[in-house]
């Protein structure tokens, strides 16, 4: 019962409900279920059918407040936050200087309620609005076209003190192609392992973005310095958004929620070398990453999982036809990724 959404109920479309369930009755229906058919509980029909109470009473008051403010006053508000000396300032500085002043006109919320009926309720002054700029969008359809890097902590023995691990990641096959672990968060580290992973992947000039978030190491001239000799070009999340880096975030999620990281804090920097240099091992080869279809990040960059897919579907085909009785719906879909956005524009 009832019409679009927020829409209140007028007495006639009571009445009729009234005289619905009426009619219902009268064939033999229970009042219950003509109740629960037209979307209305039985109390509240019982309230409807008592006299007063088809017409809605709640109107609001019948008499004007006596402290509402005159018509005199809102003027008065209207004068006062356009004059010259307050036409570029909100309420809540007019009200304090004209308390300054000895005056008292209004509160605040009544100046920005007449201001607001007055359709004058803007941004005043020369400042502009804060706008919501989106982060730039990025597709990859192969391998070493748009990576992404962060820094994150590994905890030592000592408290208060931490390691800084160094990530780089291809976002297409997920594959870390740069890594290094170091006492300290500087630029210069970071170029080293940049360099490094261009060096190892054989990049070319104009060949990769490379994203990150706005860190310093990330925006340090040296940094951006080193990345426009390799011919990289950078790309950057939102201030504090740490959503537009979103691979690097998982990747460091599953660096310190996987079983292999380990229960106590790291006693050197070699035994963290050591730990991550494991690690990013077993996340290339061996991990089933969800994001590619559950093969490992090295398959996808090498081009391997495409065959490997194609092998997934055939095998499940065949166990349908053998069962055709177990699948009510298509097998599981094992169709390759070929496009990998980062920032997308629009949902995909």
């Amino acid at each position: 019962m009832g019409g679009p959404r927020g829409r209140k109920l007028t007495s006639e479309d009571k009445l009729c409900a009234i005289k619905l369930v009426q009619e219902a009755q009268t064939k033999g229906c229970r009042k219950e279920s003509a109740c629960e058919a037209l979307g209305v509980s039985l109390r509240t029909l019982q309230r409807w059918e008592a006299k007063d109470n088809v017409v809605d009473l709640r109107k609001g008051p019948k008499a004007k407040p006596a402290h509402s403010l005159t018509e005199q006053e809102k003027t008065q508000i209207l004068d006062v936050a356009n004059s010259d000396e307050f036409a570029d300032v909100p309420p809540n500085q007019i009200v304090p200087r004209l308390a300054d002043k000895g005056t008292y006109i209004a509160s605040e919320s009544s100046f920005y309620r007449v201001l607001k009926s007055a359709e004058q309720l803007a941004r005043r002054g020369k400042q502009k609005a804060p706008t919501h700029s989106k982060p730039k969008s990025h597709v990859a359809i192969k391998p070493n076209q748009i990576w992404s890097w962060d820094i994150s902590y590994l905890p030592t023995t000592v408290h208060g003190l931490f390691y800084y691990l160094y990530f780089f990641i291809d976002i297409y096959s997920r594959k870390i192609v740069g890594f290094e672990v170091y006492e300290l968060e500087n630029s210069s580290y970071a170029e080293e392992v940049i360099k490094r992973a261009c060096e190892n992947e054989r990049i070319q000039r104009h060949q990769i973005s490379l994203h990150s978030d706005n860190g310093s190491p990330m925006k340090a001239s040296t940094f951006l310095s080193t990345l426009h000799q390799l011919g990289i070009t950078p790309s950057y999340s939102r201030p504090s958004v740490s959503n537009d880096n979103p691979y690097s975030e998982a990747l460091f999620k599953t660096t310190k929620y996987c079983k292999r990281y380990p229960k106590k804090p790291f006693n050197s920097l070699e035994e963290a070398r050591n730990w991550v240099k494991e690690f990013v091992e077993w996340y290339n080869n061996e991990h089933l990453h969800s994001g590619i279809k559950f093969v490992t990040p090295n398959v996808r960059h090498e081009g391997i999982d495409e065959e490997i897919l194609k092998k997934r579907i055939t095998v499940y085909q065949e166990a349908r036809a053998k069962n055709p009785g177990r699948w009510f719906r298509n097998i599981r879909d094992w169709q390759r990724p070929t496009e990998v956005y980062l920032n997308p524009s629009r949902p995909i």
